[in-house]
């Protein structure tokens, strides 16, 4: 697994992260798994769960995060705003109104067709005035600071990037039921 990086520094904050691991799955079937948005509490070490809030059953749907870190509990508002099956998927974050992050997922062919190259990545969108806001309640809410939620995502992209390839590896390898 590739370490995530530090894509964008400006001002000594890092604004992106990226990290990539390989699983054996063709990318039809790893895209299908990320993007249903239900499932990210199977990888993700910080979110517990999901409840899809509208376009349940279409490529772009809207869902609530429900997040944990330590004994903190909160919930954000996200929107998938890329499903390109089966290249990309992403979804932006926001809590209150206030953008957070953008998460996403690129898929590529990684040599033969039964295995995918999957790079996740974090963009913070907390600029300006209300990002300072948003910087705020993730400090209350989460109990993390900018430079805090930059190592926390760095150690959960290496985790929920282990647990997809993981699950998704373990489904391929399960026999179909006879008919």
């Amino acid at each position: 697994m590739e370490p995530a990086t530090p894509q964008d520094s400006t001002s000594g904050r890092t604004w992106t992260l990226r990290t990539s691991t390989v699983i054996a799955a063709p990318p039809a079937e790893v895209f299908a798994a990320l993007s249903d948005v239900r499932q990210m509490p199977r990888w993700s070490p910080e979110c517990v769960a999901v409840l899809v809030v509208g376009g349940r059953g279409g490529p772009r749907p809207v869902f609530v995060g429900f997040n944990r870190n330590g004994f903190r509990y909160w919930f954000t508002l996200c929107r998938v705003v890329r499903s390109d099956a089966p290249g990309e998927f992403a979804f932006r974050v926001s809590i209150a109104g206030l953008p957070l992050a953008t998460w996403g997922f690129q898929l590529r062919p990684a040599g033969d067709p039964g295995r995918t190259e999957v790079t996740q990545y974090w963009h913070d969108l907390r600029l300006g005035r209300r990002g300072r806001v948003a910087d705020l309640l993730g400090r209350v809410a989460a109990g993390t600071s900018p430079e805090a939620r930059v190592s926390t995502n760095r150690a959960g992209m290496a985790t929920t990037l282990r647990r997809l390839r993981e699950s998704v590896e373990a489904a391929a390898r399960e026999p179909l039921p006879s008919e």
